[in-house]
């Protein structure tokens, strides 16, 4: 099974100049986790409700006057749809990340979380193995 098999089509992204509060209130909305930084269709960066918290609140800085080129992570890790999602999962467990965006011909084509993994029957222990050693990752 592919990535393009399992991963969200219907993503969100934002501009490098969007502001924080913005960011959130889209991932409100979406109930999602992760948001695409992009210029165009070309990821710049990757900006998470973590990054959020950790490098605005938890910093004292004004939601309104941060943007997401600001916190962003610019060593953005990626897929492309045509990878095995076994593959994608291991990706995931090594960099101890949930969410990859997905990428076809240098354009952001969706986004794979670990759910979209566990979700299939087969990749199961896969998944949650790569959930524990996220978990762990997390408490070290």
């Amino acid at each position: 099974m592919k990535v393009r098999d399992v991963m969200t089509r219907q993503i969100e992204t934002v501009a490098p100049s969007s502001s924080v509060e913005e960011i959130a209130r889209l991932m409100k909305r979406n109930d999602v986790g992760s948001i695409p930084v992009c210029e165009g269709q070309k990821v710049l960066g990757i900006i998470t409700d973590r990054d959020i918290v950790l490098k605005v609140i938890a910093d004292g800085k004004n939601v309104s006057s941060v943007s997401a080129k600001d916190i962003m992570t610019s060593q953005v890790i990626t897929v492309t749809s045509d990878q095995d999602v076994h593959e994608a999962a291991r990706i995931m467990a090594d960099n101890q990340i949930r969410r990859l965006p997905v990428i076809e011909q240098g354009r952001i084509a969706g986004i794979v979380a670990l759910g979209d993994l566990a979700v299939e029957k087969i990749h199961i222990n896969e998944a949650g193995d790569a959930l524990s050693d996220i978990s762990r990752g997390a408490h070290h």
